[in-house]
């Protein structure tokens, strides 16, 4: 019924866009009908971007061309053109960072790890993903985590951890159909995604039912729902296993459908499905029709490529039977002869070794014994190759696996440490001495009877106090939150310490804009708290600095100056008096333990600079400066 509903929609917008004339409003109706043709006709989705794309030199509107990269990645992925889908991605992620919103950021990047999937880029898509979870943790959305973990199954099953991938792919399908009628087009195109990647799994464990079960959900969810741009594979899928299952004549139209599956664009699949049913026809002795479909699946394969020996070598191979069975011996064994060749090009030992079983049957069937033997030590000779190139596979796989499960285990590891040292830096965040002079200053206005300076300064502490826990409990916060944080900081030390007597500034570089970009929370306090605690002590007057400024896309420098006794004087007078003994290991180390797990994670460098500002003529200390470099996160 809700198919029906959209069906009308979309006929309803193909109708009005026949008649409309104005570029905008031609502009919103594409964008609705391209979403929806990206994933059931994509001919028609082609055309329709292909209009959009030349409206845009007459109506600039940023939400639309967003859309429209989005779109045309889709499609090209749709093509199978992964290359241009993932330009077309990066190029819509890249306007999504200044002008979408997060749900649009959060789709988008879902779907470019599936494109990087396509590209065996599990990598990219990894980052992909974590970067949409990140934004799932401020933003959740039940329907965007379920595909998601549908990706990251498919980045088990490329690894072959099939027990991981299964477990993943079944999470993901519960989550989805736990919202019953209330799915989106896009919703069963993931299920889809989810049932046939059920279906791979099943097939490489053998357990060939359940395989041809999923591969037929695949199929009812696109017939139903009409999602027609990869069902030519979803149909040899289905004939696949009812071959597997000697479910032959069963297989029979889903080869067919394959082959008259014109929105699927994959001339492969068309290929692979006539190669299929020759095979199917051969199995039941009508020779002549096998060979006109072998014909058909040859000439396929050769508009796509010249090169693809294994597809060569198995059609050859069912020729040469065909031809033999129909006694036409010296074709056949010319075609088995080519058969040969292709494998040999490509090291398929284990066709090599079934062609030359074959072979070596045929000569012992017509008494021509030393052909039968020397093919049968071929064979042989064929089959040892391929054990030991299966050993090597499975050697790989092993280490393939051994080493995701590795950098999983790091990465868990480096999280539970950064945990641990933002609740350490937490604990050391402020000086109990800090504290103690602001709460005795609030002490004194209170009783000298000055009940508004009380209550001022008491509520900005509290202030300082609440934004100290809730920003503590966070991974990421705002620049603006913490330059807020700082500024708190700084004017209850200038008011309730330094009787006016601390001059402090900030200087954010136009560039950054500091209610989007993301910092790892409470990071610099305790750089501003060294400051004023070490190189201010015995100083009537203090002035300190805290700059902002991009220093690459990934990275914030923020600088802290200020004018201080400097870090030798300081050495000095902390020797002399316990108090401060402690607190620059426990404020700014753990600090910098903090950046350097975060920027292993980020794959960068970690630089912590101190620098003394010295007067070189008189030889006096003129401040301290402190150069961190500081990663931007997801925000």
């Amino acid at each position: 019924m809700k198919n029906d509903t959209v069906n009308t929609e979309i006929t309803l917008l193909d109708k009005k866009l026949a008649v409309e004339t104005d570029p905008l409003q031609r502009l919103f109706l594409i964008d609705k009908l391209a979403s929806h043709y990206a994933f059931t006709n994509i001919d028609k989705a082609d055309i329709l971007l292909e209009e959009q794309y030349q409206l845009f030199e007459m109506v600039d509107y940023p939400d639309f061309k967003v859309n429209y990269f989005l779109n045309r990645g889709m499609v090209e992925n749709q093509r199978y053109n992964y290359t241009d889908a993932e330009t077309y991605y990066l190029e819509g992620l890249s306007f999504l960072e200044e002008v979408g919103a997060v749900s649009e950021q959060i789709e988008a990047l879902i779907d470019y790890a599936g494109v990087c999937i396509n590209l065996e880029s599990p990598k990219n898509a990894e980052e992909a993903l974590d970067k949409a979870k990140n934004l799932l943790k401020r933003f959740p959305d039940r329907k965007m985590m379920a595909r998601v973990i549908c990706r990251e199954g498919f980045i088990q099953l490329h690894f072959n951890n099939f027990p991981n991938a299964i477990e993943q792919l079944l999470a993901a399908q519960k989550e989805i159909l736990s919202f019953g009628t209330n799915l989106t087009l896009k919703d069963f195109y993931f299920l889809t995604l989810i049932y046939s990647g059920l279906g791979r799994i099943y097939e490489k464990n053998d357990d060939i039912e359940k395989a041809a079960y999923a591969y037929e959900k695949v199929v009812e969810i696109c017939e139903t729902k009409d999602i027609r741009t990869r069902l030519a594979w979803h149909y040899i899928n289905v004939g696949n296993s009812y071959m597997a299952l000697d479910r032959i004549t069963d297989a029979i139209p889903y080869f067919l459908k394959s082959v008259d599956s014109d929105d699927d664009h994959s001339q492969y699949a068309r290929a692979s499905a006539y190669g299929s049913l020759g095979y199917i026809f051969l199995e039941l002795d009508r020779q002549e029709e096998a060979l006109t479909f072998f014909d058909e699946a040859d000439s396929l394969y050769r508009e796509i490529t010249n090169d693809d020996d294994y597809s060569f070598s198995v059609i050859e191979a069912w020729r040469g039977r065909a031809y033999i069975e129909l006694g036409k011996t010296k074709k056949g064994l010319n075609c088995y002869k080519k058969a040969l060749e292709h494998s040999e090009q490509i090291e398929d030992f284990k066709q090599l070794t079934n062609i030359c079983g074959v072979l070596a049957d045929y000569y012992a069937d017509i008494e021509s014994y030393k052909e039968a033997y020397e093919y049968l030590k071929l064979s042989n000779l064929y089959a040892k190759k391929y054990e030991k190139q299966q050993d090597k596979k499975r050697q790989k796989e092993l280490e393939v696996k051994y080493e995701a499960m590795e950098k999983k285990k790091e990465a868990d590891m480096l999280k539970i440490e950064a945990t641990r040292l933002r609740l350490k830096a937490l604990r050391a965040q402020m000086n109990p001495h800090f504290m103690y002079n602001a709460l005795n200053s609030i002490q004194h206005f209170i009783t000298s009877n000055n009940t508004k300076s009380a209550a001022k300064y008491l509520a900005k502490f509290a202030l300082l106090m609440r934004q100290s826990l809730e920003y503590s409990e966070q991974d990421t916060i705002s620049l603006e939150k913490e330059i807020e944080f700082l500024e708190n900081y700084l004017y209850i030390n200038q008011k309730l310490r330094f009787d006016n007597k601390l001059n402090y500034s900030f200087n954010i570089d136009d560039e950054l804009e500091e209610d989007i970009i993301g910092l790892p929370a409470m990071i610099i306090q305790p750089y501003v708290e060294n400051a004023i605690e070490h190189g201010f002590r015995s100083l009537k007057k203090g002035r300190l600095s805290i700059d902002f400024s991009l220093f690459d896309e990934n990275t914030i420098l923020c600088v802290v100056e200020d004018n201080g006794i400097g870090r030798a004087k300081a050495k000095e007078l902390t020797r002399n008096d316990p108090r401060y003994q402690n607190h620059r290991s426990r404020g700014t180390e753990i600090t910098e333990k903090r950046l350097q797990i975060l920027h292993q994670t980020k794959g960068t460098g970690i630089l912590v600079k101190t620098i003394d500002l010295i007067d070189k003529k008189k030889n006096k200390a003129l401040g301290t400066r402190v150069e961190i470099k500081i990663p931007i996160v997801e925000y």
